[in-house]
């Protein structure tokens, strides 16, 4: 992986070309990131969609290598989980009626704060996690496993862009013209938004994820809208009102025990680990292997020092944040982009608004009390956490295709940035169309997440239930069962969790029929060829899938923007 004596293969996989495609590539994803993340309280990572999409234009152009394509995906890609950064937590600002007090140059700035710390921290943690304790990162590994297949052949390309567009025209007929209902069976259960989300892209969700973490997810929301709202109610435990508190409550603590028990389980026993290799990886040679910008470590630690630094300063002039919060805040968000980073290797999941939530509530520990830069600060840890997510998963796969790590980072760089301006655009485009009313739980933009932080800075509904939430989750966490995902099924309401089910179990369904199909066909081959036709299988699906999400989310965006352009010429 490392190129550390020889400057010209970085120079290499990072190219014009492939700067210019990932550039528009990222303006793309990052614009349909930012309205997904809205719109269904969840965002599953692109690297995929965007891996095929970089492979296929560059192709377009000439011969590419599967080093260059790595490269083009990373700045394409980079940009989404800044959007969902800002998606997880500002809206919350907007439920709460401050959304004067937000625009578009605050929501940049906690952008563009966000990225400079994720990038130094996964500079410093990217051969820790990737190369000494080679972490899975799931994610990564599948976008890897799938350039390789793309350059062998096949239609995958074709089968991206099909799906694209059939999910882009019947996003169309349901949201520009109406032709197609939102909801689908829909009944009338007091206190439980049943019914199924009319969305190919929350299918996808479901698909992606797989069956065991959504039948996790699942029985949360079962649990919570079926037991504790509906059976509740009805034994005249607590009114319908009430058990809606007690049910955001305890899917908050749910996920917030995650994250604490991530932590204290999971990340301070590494800390002295951390340190240790700092003091021994710093000999200042030139063209050091460890070193991503340049070339030397003990440069590349001014260069870091200095743009640490420079976030502080800006978190305090552009923010109002004070010397005291700036510092504490930078700090925490070195901590909780190592917890992002190990999360996302170990399970795939980044719960980045919960790292966001926990630097939050130590900030106002401290005497932090204006809603408005508690909102700063869980956006700017959010984004951080969101972004080395990203940027650990694309080292994954530069790993496996051996791409240096220098090209990937400053790939990472470029598109971080450029993901800030278009993540800040869009979401000042999507409170302009549709107003602040629009966002929250039950609304058109459920923006889940950000409802959580919303609550939590003004107010938990039910105290006791957030406690026994937060117990519970460190509980499951520590049983090894995904607390995170119970938590999101207690709080997302029940259609999106029904809907995103049901992508599961069309999961299950796509695999037993190709088990069965080519159950004969693969009785007399040998493991090898049974290995490519499963791998071959699976991306096919992956694929697919990616491509709804991807199309759906686009066209979202467009219809977003242009909503702005017809209000302002009115």
């Amino acid at each position: 992986m490392d190129n550390g004596n020889n400057r010209a293969p970085w120079r290499g996989q990072l190219t014009l070309r492939g700067a210019i495609i990932g550039t528009i590539g990222c303006v793309i994803i990052t614009a349909s990131s930012a309205y997904t993340a809205l719109r269904l309280g969840a965002l599953p990572w692109p690297i995929v969609f965007a891996a095929v999409i970089s492979l296929f234009f560059l192709r377009l152009l000439g011969n590419a290598s599967l080093n260059e394509a790595n490269v083009t995906h990373t700045i394409m890609s980079a940009g989404a989980m800044v959007a969902g950064g800002l998606a997880f937590t500002l809206p919350g600002a907007w439920m709460l009626g401050l959304a004067n007090q937000m625009g578009w140059v605050q929501m940049f700035l906690v952008a563009l704060c966000g990225t400079v710390l994720g990038l130094v921290c996964t500079a410093l943690i990217h051969r820790h996690f990737i190369v000494e304790d080679e972490l899975e990162f799931p994610t990564g590994t599948a976008a890897a496993e799938t350039l390789r297949a793309t350059e062998a052949g096949g239609s995958t390309g074709a089968r991206l862009f099909w799906s694209m567009g059939l999910a882009g025209a019947y996003s169309v007929l349901r949201d520009a013209l109406g032709v197609v209902p939102t909801m689908l069976a829909q009944l009338p259960i007091p206190g439980v938004n049943f019914g199924i989300y009319n969305s190919p892209m929350m299918l996808s969700v479901g698909f992606l994820v797989g069956f065991v973490p959504l039948a996790f997810w699942f029985g949360g929301a079962v649990f919570a809208n079926f037991g504790l709202i509906g059976a509740g109610s009805a034994l005249g435990l607590w009114s319908v009102t009430s058990a809606q508190g007690i049910v955001s409550s305890l899917g908050m603590g749910l996920m917030m025990g995650s994250g604490i028990a991530t932590v204290v389980k999971d990340i301070l026993p590494q800390v002295g680990t951390f340190v240790r290799q700092a003091r021994q990886d710093a000999p200042g040679e030139k063209n050091d292997p460890q070193s991503l910008v340049s070339g030397s470590l003990r440069t590349d630690a001014g260069i870091f020092g200095v743009a640490t630094a420079a976030v502080a300063v800006l978190a305090c002039l552009g923010l109002g944040l004070s010397p005291l919060t700036s510092v504490v805040v930078v700090a925490l968000t070195f901590v909780t982009t190592i917890m992002s980073a190990q999360s996302c290797g170990q399970t795939g999941i980044d719960p980045m608004e919960i790292f966001g939530l926990i630097v939050l509530l130590a900030v106002a520990a401290l005497g932090e009390h204006s809603q408005v830069r508690l909102f700063f600060v869980a956006g700017m840890v959010a984004v951080a956490c969101g972004l080395a997510g990203d940027v650990m998963n694309d080292f994954r796969a530069g790993h496996l295709l051996g791409t240096d790590p220098r090209a990937q980072w400053l790939g990472q760089a470029l598109g971080g940035i450029v993901g800030a301006v278009v993540a800040a655009a869009v979401m000042c485009a999507l409170v302009a169309a549709y107003g602040p009313g629009a966002f929250g739980p039950g609304k058109a933009f459920v923006a889940a997440q950000a409802s959580v932080v919303a609550t939590m800075i003004s107010g938990i509904p039910s105290v006791p239930a957030f406690a026994i939430g937060l117990a519970a989750g460190i509980a499951l966490y520590c049983a090894k069962l995904p607390a995170m995902m119970v938590g999101l099924g207690v709080y997302l309401p029940f259609y999106m969790s029904l809907t995103a089910f049901l992508g599961a179990l069309a999961k299950l369904a796509y695999d037993a029929a190709w088990r069965r199909k080519n159950a004969a066909a693969t009785t007399e081959a040998d493991d090898a060829e049974r290995e490519r036709l499963s791998a071959e299988h699976e991306q096919n699906g992956l694929v697919v899938a990616s491509g709804v999400l991807g199309g759906e989310s686009i066209v979202g965006v467009i219809i977003a923007f242009a909503s702005v352009i017809m209000g302002l010429a009115a």
